[in-house]
């Protein structure tokens, strides 16, 4: 993992619910890893998070913490990273479980994950809208998700 250089401060978290209206952006798990590793699509993450826009699911966080566990880092430095991540983290609950299951048949045939589909959940249970830098999801075709590519087909990582 490639340390940021910008500093952030932890943000006012608003979600979909908020009473003024302001979006509200799930993050996939490959949308926080480009971030951390400025990767092409780092500015929209960063933006979003410095807005308090930002949310992910424990799932999707999860997948982030093992890709810095490949990397070598260690189990404090990943605790120090949850730690200072300026976004809400949501717990992931049996309403979600059984929505990302529901998710299955309509996705399968992208071959989305399980991770995949978790952040897809939290979108819809949010009406919120998924960033993702993953371009299979370009092909959902799911009115009721609102899935933002962070980078164009031409800047893949």
């Amino acid at each position: 993992m490639t340390s940021r250089k910008t500093t952030h401060t932890p943000a006012k978290v608003i979600t979909a619910h908020d009473p003024e209206g302001t979006p509200c952006y799930v993050l996939d798990a490959s949308a926080l890893l480009a971030y951390l590793n400025g990767e092409p699509g780092a500015e929209r993450v960063q933006q979003c998070i410095e807005q308090g826009q930002a949310i992910m699911s424990s799932v999707n966080l999860a997948e982030v913490l093992s890709k810095c566990a490949d990397q070598g880092m260690s189990s404090a430095d990943q605790a120090a990273l949850c730690a200072a991540l300026p976004l809400e983290i949501t717990a992931f609950d049996t309403a979600l479980a059984l929505t990302s299951a529901a998710l299955r048949s309509t996705t399968r045939s992208q071959g989305l994950s399980l991770g995949d589909r978790c952040c897809l959940a939290l979108a819809q249970s949010r009406s919120a809208t998924a960033l993702t830098a993953d371009q299979a999801w370009s092909h959902l075709g799911r009115a009721d998700i609102g899935v933002e590519q962070i980078r164009p087909d031409n800047q893949r990582a």
